[in-house]
């Protein structure tokens, strides 16, 4: 599985019914869980970004159609980056020569 690091921020809409959230989080989980991934943690955070998510999924394309799809509920914005984890970064640096 890849692992992807989802930066995310309420929208307008999001913060109006931040009490909603706790229940949209888990929709989301289950959401991610029904394509074959899975959340791995989640955390409310202060600062450039409310959210941080650390998310397995199968493959780039699941990833891209699960922000996707949170995006269309218009609540949150995300950004996704692929994680390399440890022993997939020294293997990348050893290949270097």
């Amino acid at each position: 599985m890849t692992m992807y690091i989802m930066l995310i921020n309420w929208t307008d809409q999001g913060v109006k019914t931040v009490r909603e959230s706790p229940k949209r989080l888990d929709a989301a989980k289950k959401l991610l869980s029904d394509m074959g991934g899975s959340f791995k943690d989640f955390y409310l955070t202060m600062g450039e970004y409310d959210m941080v998510a650390v998310c397995e999924a199968p493959d780039d394309a699941v990833a891209a159609r699960f922000a996707l799809s949170l995006g269309t509920a218009g609540n949150v914005r995300t950004r996704t980056l692929k994680a390399f984890p440890e022993a997939a970064y020294r293997e990348l640096i050893n290949s270097l020569g």
